[in-house]
């Protein structure tokens, strides 16, 4: 796979020297990661047809009004939230319920965030973000989705280790050469490569409402925008591996209160590739 990498201090070198800067393991993670990213946003399509994805988004809202406040001025965690619901059409009504109920305007569930970690097919580390009002029922379900799939659901901290928190975008690559992307991604203090067909962009989760506004101004569509768990390393599957691990993957994103999966499996291009024609 032809990855190249952008990075901060390589605002003034050529692009050649700028791969020299990020070692291999960092950039496979990047591409790996950017795959499933890429893969849920095109399941989001289908989960908000059936009002799945809706569901989930409110449950988002609600935590973060909660928390921080109803105003999303003052409140950039629930800005971050309402965004996405508009970006999966969700009406306004709605989102203002969700809000109001965060706050207790409204009476609803109290919903508790958890992080649950284990291991998928072939050592693949994954943590699993969720927000239940019933933490027994949810850990017992989410225990049988991994077994199920070959997998082991663990400790608190044993794959946590092994991620860094970062905002990552990704623009298709025919929307903006390079030195555009460049660009935007360094006023951000941001890192930049282009993986396939679109351009990755990472940064500090702090910097990501700045990236986010940027690219929002230059009219450059994210095909990704969220701050994610980011592997520092990647477990390359082969095709039998990617199947189950994406099975896995699958699974624990239909539930209902699974918010987001992350994982560190790198799966190459042919073997995506694969893996689309036998579907």
């Amino acid at each position: 796979m032809n990855a190249l990498v952008g990075t901060t201090s390589g605002k003034r070198r050529a692009a050649s020297e700028s791969i020299e800067s990020v070692s291999y393991s960092e950039e496979r993670a990047v591409a790996g990661h950017s795959h499933w990213s890429s893969i849920k946003h095109k399941k989001a399509v289908v989960d908000s047809r059936r009002g799945r994805l809706w569901s989930k988004l409110a449950k988002n809202i609600i935590v973060a009004a909660k928390a921080g406040g109803g105003d999303p001025e003052q409140n950039l965690t629930l800005r971050y939230a309402i965004d996405k619901a508009k970006d999966a059409n969700m009406p306004r009504d709605t989102i203002e319920k969700a809000v109001k109920r965060g706050t207790g305007e409204i009476e609803g569930a109290d919903y508790e965030e958890i992080i649950y970690e284990g291991y998928g097919p072939a050592g693949v580390a994954v943590m699993a973000a969720v927000l239940t009002d019933n933490r027994n029922r949810t850990a017992g379900e989410v225990r049988k989705i991994f077994e199920r799939s070959g997998g082991s659901l663990g400790s608190t901290n044993c794959v946590a280790f092994g991620f860094n928190r970062r905002g990552l975008f990704t623009v298709g690559a025919d929307a903006a050469d390079e030195e555009r992307i460049m660009e935007l991604a360094i006023a951000g203090d941001g890192d930049y490569r282009q993986d396939g067909d679109v351009w990755e962009i990472t940064c500090d989760p702090d910097q990501f409402g700045e990236i986010k506004d940027s690219l929002a101004t230059a009219e450059l569509k994210t095909e990704v925008a969220e701050v994610s768990m980011v592997p520092i390393s990647t477990v390359t599957l082969d095709v039998e591996a990617g199947r189950k691990v994406l099975n896995l993957m699958e699974a624990l994103e239909d539930h209902d209160d699974i918010q987001n999966v992350f994982a560190n499996f790198d799966i190459p291009q042919e073997v995506m590739d694969q893996l689309a024609a036998d579907n």
